[in-house]
């Protein structure tokens, strides 16, 4: 993807590696490290994600060949950029030990079916919905915050074995979220040729 960086991001970053070391990072983890860090001004991100670099490799080779995207709110929509997604809050209703957010990732899930990307950054209900569906995700970026069950439905992701970006404390939410997912989409993708120099 070619993008124009903006001065004021360039600074930016520049000044978060000045006091973050994020060199020993493989590079699309350091990628969402540097990502999550910066939309929260917050450098505790950097030992608090969770992920798996062989993992991130797969979602940013079927992100970039077209996976459909899906997130919990409206917020984690408008926080990625040049990407449609598919969130289906408003279509949602809440029910006897149903959720809206919780309905809302049936419905997306009917619609999109499995090899998605999903972007969880507000509801840990909608998280605990999708571990019970089978949903064979690329990736599950796995973000929500609060104090209630977002610790427990991030620890529930780790343990599902599903591939996963997440983070340990109570920390989370849309702007992080649609951050890490963003980290993916502007990583640039490897050419042909630099793979075969790679390779030879």
């Amino acid at each position: 993807m070619n993008r124009v960086v903006h001065p004021i991001e360039q600074e930016s970053y520049r000044r978060l590696r000045a006091r973050l070391d994020t060199s020993h990072f493989p590079p699309l983890s350091r990628a969402v490290v540097e990502r999550v860090v910066h939309s929260a001004a917050d450098l505790e991100y950097a030992s608090d994600l969770v992920m798996d670099e062989g993992e991130l490799a797969k979602a940013h080779a079927a992100l970039h060949a077209g996976a459909p995207v899906v997130v919990d709110v409206e917020m984690v929509a408008a926080g990625i950029t040049r990407r449609d997604t598919v969130c289906r809050l408003k279509d949602a209703e809440s029910g006897p030990g149903l959720t809206r957010s919780a309905h809302a990732v049936r419905l997306a899930y009917e619609q999109v079916g499995p090899g998605a990307l999903w972007v969880i950054g507000n509801a840990p209900t909608a998280l605990e919905e999708l571990l019970t569906l089978d949903a064979a995700p690329v990736l599950v970026i796995g973000l929500p915050v609060g104090f209630v069950g977002a610790v427990e439905s991030k620890a529930a992701l780790r343990g599902s074995g599903l591939p996963a970006v997440s983070n340990v404390s109570e920390k989370g939410g849309s702007a992080v979220a649609s951050a890490a997912l963003n980290a993916l989409l502007y990583h640039p993708v490897p050419q042909p040729d630099s793979q075969s120099e790679e390779t030879s």
